[in-house]
């Protein structure tokens, strides 16, 4: 199946989409639209690393999601839509 979803993702993609299905895990932790695209295709459930984020807030272990943003897009180069940014910080109650 690796060799199978190597046709439209990178390894590492494919390789957790099929370690994911393999270990019949609750969650898939992806970024990548095409692997959203694939996984979300094969019926698995995901999140990204900005989900992970929000989460943790909703659980109590950040305080703010705002700070972690900003890091990961100015320091680790993550990229992130400015609607998709925009819209995380209001639906959590944080300005930008």
């Amino acid at each position: 199946m690796v060799h199978a979803l190597r046709q439209e993702l990178d390894a590492g993609e494919a390789e957790a989409i099929v370690l994911t299905m393999e270990m019949q895990a609750e969650l898939l932790l992806m970024d990548e639209r095409v692997g959203r695209e694939v996984a979300r295709h094969l019926g698995l459930r995901y999140t990204g690393l900005i989900g992970v984020l929000v989460e943790a807030k909703h659980k109590g272990v950040l305080s703010a999601v705002k700070l972690h943003l900003d890091a990961l897009r100015d320091i680790a180069g993550f990229r992130i839509r400015d609607t998709l940014y925009e819209r995380v910080l209001q639906d959590e109650g944080e300005e930008s």
